[in-house]
């Protein structure tokens, strides 16, 4: 059985493209080491039929291959405990015998670009990301996905359920584990081919490309998870931490200048409106068209000594100036002329505080993408202060919505597409059944959280039943997605809203 499923994923890498045929017998080789096993049987050569024949059949059986392969090594007690921390540390180790060396990556990504563009080098590198098991494309499956109708347009929603919950035997294990501060984070160089432990997820299946922008240098990788469509990241060599400056916007549209169907962003640099890595300077791009990136200006601005550049503010929650032209240069420089204003700016009447006590609360989350021949950079300002009434931040999801959603308004939230907790799955399952049922949602522990917003959708929607009800669930959650990034935004989408964003705007010169 292992040996047949050896020869499985060797066939998987020949279809793929990770090996050649002038690999197969040191590619097998290496799987029959890393399972425990001295040799082939000729039986097994002879019987052995190759069904992948394509690129469809191989990503769909691959799951299935090692999945019997980890389940041979835990039989074999080749794993400390068979949980799927261990699984995935051990299947890590099993695919990076089908990868190519870094140099080889990076010379077949050089080569393409430089012969056929940036698409087909990116086109390369992602499907080898996928391909080599880094991006589980089973998982990613799993994934809820809904988009919902607003004001604003078209939301994204998803409820992420790729990233695996360690189980209790991990998190034990990892409590009692030696920390180590290699690599420093998740985000490192260093990553690159690293084994993993416990509390720190293999990479051996890990691949990173080295750029240069804005003459600093940095690499390309994506993400394990992708959130959307080639959901890349963009890393400084060096870990520093996150820092939002004049040099952010010249290495933002530097990077769309190379990579001109890629869109890139940076989570802002302050805890609260930050990402959740702001240890590691680092940005976010991808290949996709986010909501916010389709939304309109709905009122035109204009800046003295930057008549050359369209400004404007878009439609949106949140509170964002859209800069757009054709000189990359320009656009740098006014939007460093907004960002140093906005973080010393005082409103006490829209309640915009730069600093108290001496911590500093404005910042910018920047997008940069090409329209066309131009450049444009979206600037979402941002401001992290609390008060008793809101201790996790004013702009931040209020209360009334952390059943739905409590975590930070990161880069990928700002610009529309939710990124909801797996736990809801579940939890709307059971919230469906309990409303049809007519049960008291107060009396349940998990679902106590929802009854206010369940008593506010019967309100709405009068005919709930078996057949509908998924779907308003679904629809309300959007809905719900909308608010929080109103409550995000430190403009309201009103007259007095929109009254005081001008005085900012008007206050630049």
């Amino acid at each position: 059985m292992v040996e047949e499923q050896i020869l499985n994923l060797v066939d998987y890498a020949l279809v793929t493209g990770l090996i050649t045929e002038r690999d197969r017998s040191y590619t097998t080789n290496l799987l029959l080491a890393q399972c425990g096993l001295d040799g082939l049987e000729d039986e097994v050569v002879s019987a052995h039929q190759n069904r992948l024949t394509d690129q469809k059949k191989a990503e769909d059986a691959l799951e299935g291959i090692l999945k019997a392969l980890l389940d041979a090594a835990a039989a074999k007690v080749l794993l400390p405990e068979d949980t799927i921390t261990y699984r995935d540390l051990f299947d890590t180790k099993i695919m990076n015998c089908l990868m190519p060396r870094p140099s080889e990556v990076e010379a077949k990504f050089r080569s393409l670009y430089e012969k056929e563009g940036p698409l087909a080098a990116t086109d390369y590198y992602y499907k080898l990301s996928c391909d080599s098991d880094y991006i589980r494309r089973y998982r990613v499956k799993k994934d809820l996905k809904w988009k919902t109708e607003t004001p604003f347009g078209t939301l994204d929603i998803t409820i992420n359920l790729s990233k695996p919950e360690k189980d209790p035997k991990a998190i034990a294990a990892a409590k009692a584990a030696k920390q180590s501060g290699y690599p420093k984070c998740l985000l490192c160089k260093e990553n690159e081919g690293y084994a993993g432990r416990v509390n720190h997820p293999a990479r051996q299946n890990h691949r990173i490309i080295p750029i240069t922008i804005n003459g600093s240098e940095w690499f390309l990788q994506y993400s394990p998870y992708v959130y959307y469509n080639e959901h890349c990241i963009c890393f400084n060599a060096k870990h520093i931490p996150m820092k939002i400056e004049r040099a952010t916007f010249g290495k933002l549209l530097d990077f769309v200048e190379q990579f001109p169907h890629y869109f890139v962003g940076s989570n802002a640099d302050l805890p609260i409106v930050g990402g959740s890595i702001l240890s590691h300077d680092h940005f976010q791009g991808g290949h996709y068209t986010f909501p916010m990136a389709r939304a309109e200006v709905e009122q035109e601005i204009s800046f003295a000594g930057f008549e050359d550049i369209k400004a404007g503010i878009v439609k949106w929650p949140m509170s964002v100036i859209r800069l757009n032209g054709p000189d990359k240069n320009r656009i740098v420089e006014l939007a460093d002329k907004i960002l140093l204003a906005w973080r010393g700016y005082t409103d006490e009447a829209a309640f915009i505080f730069a600093e108290t006590d001496g911590e500093p609360h404005n910042t910018i989350t920047p997008i940069a993408r090409r329209r066309d021949e131009n450049f444009e950079l979206d600037l979402v300002l941002r401001n992290n202060i609390t008060t008793e009434e809101h201790p996790l931040g004013v702009y931040h999801p209020h209360e009334k919505l952390h059943h739905i959603k409590k975590e930070n308004i990161g880069l990928i939230e700002v610009m529309g597409l939710a990124v909801l907790p797996s736990r809801l799955k579940e939890e709307m399952a059971r919230l469906a059944s309990a409303m049809l049922s007519g049960a008291d949602l107060r009396a349940d522990e998990v679902l106590e959280k929802h009854a206010d917003w369940a008593d506010e959708i019967r309100a709405k929607h009068a005919d709930l039943h078996a057949e509908n009800i998924h779907g308003i669930l679904e629809e309300e959650i959007g809905l719900v997605f909308a608010q929080v990034l109103s409550d995000a935004g430190v403009y309201k989408c009103t007259s007095e809203g929109r009254s005081a964003f001008l005085r900012f705007t008007g206050s630049i010169d």
